[in-house]
């Protein structure tokens, strides 16, 4: 069992690119399993629907978060769709476990007003200024995700159509529109600010994003950015890569954009994942709705 295992980290790294946290991951959660069929000498090749659902009841009892369970549950479903291409087995019993329903909170986003009063509190005149600037209009131009950001070199940037090429999760690329004002302020960024934080380094750096140093900005670097900018701009609210990707998708929504275009510009495989959403943007609605309506107003 432990050899199908080892076959599947590798199938999952050099098939699949995932990263090697994911990878650990589903390993910690199959290797839980497997050591659950040796306690009553069970292989792989005689599991059935009812050790399927004995086990996801085990889980249960554990008084694991629903998340958890769902992942556990995952990881070995997607172990099974490995051994059935490798002919190990017929049938995949976790097929049949339905996931726990989990509520979908609200992502957290930045109004118009916020992101207005971020920008403007930038301070221009200094190379560093300039990329901060440069960052936060990327990632809330494009809604990004911040690996990405980190993993963007020059010559994925074509100026002449106006777009970037992203890799994604698992090495899947798309290419990102930029509008005429984050064009301008790559340009300003690339012809100005990167030159002058890479003039006391000696290292080669393809990246587009780099620190103050002249080295590849990482992502807990971005973080930290952010997090100052914030600081520095008297705003009480929490921001994070993954807080402009919200309000990116948020405000696209809000201003008309179809649901299926920005899932293609956030990456998502499946739209139900985009959906989410749209519970923000009917808030918005219903909050113009109580504001504006005549009857609604009379409960004031």
């Amino acid at each position: 069992m432990y050899e199908y295992l080892e076959k599947y980290r590798a199938y999952l790294q050099n098939e699949r690119y995932y990263s090697p946290h994911t990878i650990n991951n589903y390993t910690k959660d199959i290797l839980e399993y497997l050591k659950y069929l040796e306690q009553d000498n069970i292989t792989l090749t005689n599991t059935g629907l009812n050790l399927a659902r004995n086990y996801a009841y085990t889980l249960a009892n554990k008084n694991l978060k629903p998340t958890s369970i769902n992942r556990k549950l995952s990881s070995i479903r997607n172990f099974y769709r490995f051994l059935i291409t490798q002919e190990v087995v017929k049938s995949n019993p976790f097929d049949a476990i339905e996931t726990i329903k989990i509520e979908k909170k609200l992502p957290n986003y930045l109004y118009l007003d916020d992101l207005e009063t971020l920008f403007n509190s930038i301070d221009q005149s200094t190379p560093l200024g300039v990329r901060n600037y440069c960052l936060l209009e990327l990632l809330y131009g494009t809604g990004i995700r911040v690996s990405e950001l980190c993993n963007i070199k020059l010559h994925d940037i074509d100026f002449y159509n106006n777009n970037i090429l992203i890799t994604g999760k698992g090495n899947k690329q798309r290419y990102v529109p930029i509008h005429e004002s984050l064009r301008e302020v790559l340009i300003t960024y690339l012809n100005f600010a990167r030159n002058e934080l890479l003039k006391d380094s000696d290292e080669i750096v393809d990246n587009l994003f780099v620190n103050h140093r002249g080295g590849p900005l990482t992502s807990r670097g971005v973080r930290d950015i952010l997090k100052n900018l914030v600081n520095e701009s008297g705003l009480n609210v929490k921001i994070s890569p993954h807080v402009l990707r919200h309000s990116f998708a948020t405000h696209m929504l809000d201003y008309g954009a179809d649901l299926r275009s920005v899932q293609k510009l956030l990456g998502h495989e499946n739209l139900s994942t985009t959906q989410i959403y749209t519970h923000v943007s009917k808030e918005k609605l219903k909050e113009s709705y109580l504001q504006h309506h005549p009857r609604a107003k009379k409960g004031e």
